[in-house]
């Protein structure tokens, strides 16, 4: 029973190979762990059947807000309640890590207030780039900017007591569009001619976040590996970013969608990622999150017996039904 198996990823020990994967709750009016989210989570950690939580992302900076009700990781006065919500968390016995994150394009000035800023200008029509609004191309001072606020982030989830952070290169923001052929139109050393452009900025916050954190927490990374779309960045993209993500430093990459979001159009099949990630496992040592479309335990058990992956994603089917990591953990243990 491979879901069952303990699994150690830097200093931390996972007790079986099940993740929830971060869902947006939308919870909160100011950014801050409230109530409801800290009972959301209290709920869907209740026994202790999920190895890891990644929490719903947090916003870096308030120019990176995704959305009204996102929770915000951009202030030391987050702290408190990130704390509490980690508290919840441990006390059922699971690990979890906090999700970082920059909207970049797919942010809104109606929210933000600010201007939307991407690695060009050009318009996100991507899933999350729906506020049509054409962004600034960013500027070296605003790169570096974006760096130290993904490592004051990191900072912040290590006091909080998370046992790692994962930064957010996925589903069209801001990381995501430095990274896709889509939207990374400049013709610097941030620009698309190498995939050690494209992922230049990455590498730049890893190293920032690994100065900050220590090499003896988990720092992941989810990769929107692949856009599906014309034009945008391709599986075999998706390979050779692992390997150099890997090079850079990361412990975990949680792979799924780019610009085309975390699905795929007209793709039922369980873990429809897996294209990606059966490819990955080949030239990648470390070790890789699988998700999209995985609804049962004997779906997640022949992921991995076959290489597909080392960890198994399973987000609508928990949402759903809080009950279900329990329910298949305990069918499969019968």
């Amino acid at each position: 029973m491979y879901m069952q198996q303990p699994i150690r990823i830097n200093q931390i020990e996972l007790k079986n190979r099940l993740v929830m994967p971060p869902m947006a709750t939308s919870s909160t009016k100011d950014g801050r762990v409230n109530e409801k989210i800290l009972n959301y989570y209290s709920e869907k950690s209740a026994g202790g059947y999920i190895g890891l939580i990644i929490t719903e992302h947090s916003y870096v900076n308030a120019q990176g807000i995704a959305n009204p009700g996102q929770m915000s990781i951009s202030r030391d006065s987050d702290i408190e309640g990130l704390a509490q919500l980690v508290q919840v968390i441990h006390q059922n016995g699971t690990k979890v890590i906090a999700q970082i994150n920059h909207a970049g394009s797919a942010a809104s000035r109606k929210v933000t207030g600010m201007v939307t800023i991407s690695a060009s200008a050009v318009l996100n029509e991507g899933l999350t780039g729906k506020n049509g609004e054409l962004p600034e191309a960013m500027t070296k001072e605003q790169i570096a900017q974006i760096i130290e606020d993904f490592s004051a982030a990191a900072r912040r989830a290590k006091k909080a007591g998370f046992d790692g952070v994962e930064i957010h290169s996925a589903h069209g923001y801001l990381l995501n569009q430095f990274y896709s052929p889509l939207t990374n139109k400049r013709e610097d050393e941030y620009g698309v001619a190498t995939m050690e452009g494209r992922l230049k900025l990455h590498h730049e916050i890893i190293q920032a976040v690994r100065e900050t954190v220590g090499n003896d927490f988990l720092v992941a990374l989810r990769l929107g590996g692949c856009d599906y779309t014309e034009g945008g960045s391709t599986i075999e993209d998706s390979v050779a970013a692992a390997v150099l993500l890997e090079s850079y430093g990361i412990d975990l990459l949680d792979v799924s969608g780019g610009m085309n979001g975390y699905m795929i159009r007209d793709s039922k099949d369980p873990g429809y990622f897996s294209d990606m990630t059966e490819q990955i496992k080949k030239k990648a040592a470390i070790p890789v999150v699988l998700t999209g479309g995985i609804t049962d335990i004997d779906s997640a058990e022949e992921l991995l017996i076959t290489g597909k992956a080392d960890l198994i994603g399973v987000g609508r089917a928990i949402l759903k039904d809080s009950l279900w990591a329990k329910k298949m953990m305990e069918w499969q243990q019968s």
